[in-house]
Parts: C-alpha cells; structure tokens; sequence
C-alpha cells in the first residue's frame, strides 16, 4: 500500500498539469493565464483586479507582479478587458469567454479519464486530506510571513 506523502502528492500534481498544459499549448495559453482566466469566469466574467490578484497569488504563492503580467498578456491578447459601462475592473472579452469555455472543456475532459472510475468515497476522503495539508500548508506560510514558527 502507498503511503500519501508530499512526493505523492506533487508526481500527482505535476502528471495533471502536464496534460492540462499540453491542452492550454494548442489554445495559446500558459497555465498561469488559463487560471486567470477561470477566476474571472467564477466571478461572472468581471472582477476587480486587486481581487484577481489576491485570489492568484493566494492560490499559485507568487507574487502580485507575476499576476499583474498574467493580466496584461491577457490584455493584449484580447481576452480580457475593462469590463462594460457602469461596471468597473477587468472583464472576459468574447473571445476570452470562447477561450475560457474550452479550457473549461479540457479540465473536464482530463478530470473524467483521470477520476472517472474512482470511487465517490475515496475521492470524498482524498478532498478532506488534501484540503486539511494545504490548509496547514498555507497557515505555516502565514506565520512564516508574519516572522513566527509555527508550534510543531
């Protein structure tokens, strides 16, 4: 039996996100702009920047000038944009909506051969873990930030 470990976590982790970056490959994406691209999409297709950029620097641990470049090739490329009138931040152009949906589509597709036949149980267990390890995880970040040491 494989014990979980952080090793096994991370095999996982980057497996994954190799299929997934082949997929973003052919949509002209990185995975970094891919990520932008659904957070805004959860959002109903509009968000404030200073929000996109905590919600991605929360998730990816970079930092807020990585995201600020993620946001202007996504700019320039046209994918996103200021949002509509009385609205205000950064929104999906039509085109970055039509981008969106097909990553949505290959998350999806990657996520059913991959989980498909997993049994709901152990997927449920496996959610609960990991949450909990990156919940500690983000927690030993904060007061690493703060200058503390966490209690072991």
């Amino acid at each position: 039996m494989t014990t979980l470990n952080g090793q096994i976590i991370g095999l996982a982790h980057y497996a994954t996100r190799s299929l997934l970056e082949r997929e973003l490959a052919g949509l002209g994406l990185t995975f970094q702009q891919s990520l932008a691209l659904n957070a805004v999409a959860a959002e109903d297709g509009a968000v404030e920047p200073a929000h996109l950029v905590q919600r991605m620097t929360g998730a990816l641990k970079i930092d807020a000038s990585a995201v600020l470049a993620v946001v202007g090739d996504l700019t320039d490329a046209g994918l996103l944009g200021r949002a509509p009138a009385g609205g205000s931040g950064l929104a999906l152009t039509d085109p970055g909506r039509a981008v969106q949906r097909r990553v949505a589509e290959a998350v999806t597709a990657i996520t059913t051969r991959l989980y498909g036949d997993i049994p709901a149980d152990d997927l449920a267990v496996a959610g609960r873990v990991l949450t909990l390890v990156r919940q500690r995880a983000d927690a030993e970040l904060a007061l690493a930030a703060g200058g503390a040491t966490p209690a072991v």
